[in-house]
């Protein structure tokens, strides 16, 4: 029997393998062709096969060498990472770049139980203009860069 030494290695490998085999399944419907011809699905293919190989070497890795256990779970985190990546994607269109990335900002800031509001808002006003500068005016995205614009 096999015993787990390394369960962060048996987890990123599960993870792994999971990944690959979605982008082999999602990946059914597109021609593969060959090395000299290739189609739409030959590199997805070859790449989801590299990542289950990963995967596979970090599973059995995780029961030949001694790792640290999987650390709990801290929910506050968590939440906050998702609640502002959720509240960019809502709030983009409607307020524009620079105060939703501002909004972004001032709620990750929130995964850390002390947060320091100066220096979380002069971060939140210096990122919103450089996002806007480099998104909008030097790459040209088509991003609403200001309010009712």
């Amino acid at each position: 029997m096999f015993r787990v030494r390394s369960p962060q290695d048996l987890g990123a490998g599960v993870v792994f393998i999971l990944i690959g085999g979605a982008g082999i399944l999602f990946g059914q419907d597109l021609a593969v062709g060959s090395a000299a011809r290739m189609g739409p699905g030959y590199f997805p293919l070859l790449l989801s096969w590299l990542i289950i190989a990963i995967g596979l070497v970090l599973a059995v890795k995780s029961v030949a060498t001694q790792g640290p256990p999987i650390p709990p779970i801290h929910f506050r985190p968590l939440t906050a990472i998702v609640a502002a990546i959720l509240a960019f994607g809502a709030l983009i269109d409607w307020i524009g770049l620079a105060l939703t990335a501002a909004v972004l900002i001032v709620g990750a800031a929130y995964a850390r139980r002390d947060v320091d509001r100066t220096e979380t808002f002069l971060l939140a006003a210096g990122l919103a203009l450089f996002t806007v500068g480099v998104f909008v005016y030097v790459l040209k995205q088509p991003l609403p860069p200001w309010w009712g614009r």
